[in-house]
């Protein structure tokens, strides 16, 4: 599953993102596109016990991947 939160103010993105992680399975993937890093999100994800990787795309965006 992709979510594109480009364009969308803090803290929309992160609303976002972790409401669509409820409906993942474990093991399952998320993938989110962001138009900046997400720090406050990483800290959340850490917490909460989530495997992330994050990667700078050529626009200036990033994706972050992100394993329940």
């Amino acid at each position: 599953m992709i979510l594109d939160n480009r364009g969308l103010e803090p803290p929309q993105p992160m609303m976002r993102t972790l409401d669509a992680l409820e409906s993942l399975s474990v093991g399952e993937t998320l993938s989110i596109i962001n138009d900046r890093r997400p720090m406050f999100l990483y800290e959340q994800l850490d917490e909460k016990g989530y495997k992330h990787v994050t990667s700078e795309r050529e626009d200036g965006s990033y994706l972050i991947e992100i394993t329940k």
